[in-house]
């Protein structure tokens, strides 16, 4: 969503921005935009079950490494 603010004639740099700061605290976009900032959408199941199966994975190889003495 878009916010389009254009100087009117003969207005100054001042009373500009105060106008174009109070649009967009009105309309909302950055509100929104703050929210989305740190937004990480959740994993699917199926990158679950990988991740599952790449711990339990390195998990086995390092107790495997931890009987033969190599850690």
């Amino acid at each position: 969503m878009a916010v389009i603010i254009k100087r009117r004639p003969g207005e100054n740099l001042n009373s500009f921005l105060s106008r174009a700061s109070q649009v967009i605290k009105k309309s909302g976009v950055l509100l929104e935009a703050r929210k989305r900032r740190y937004y990480s959408p959740k994993p699917s199941e199926r990158s679950k079950k990988l991740s599952a199966l790449h711990k339990i994975k390195i998990l086995k190889e390092i107790e495997r490494k931890r009987k033969e003495g190599l850690l």
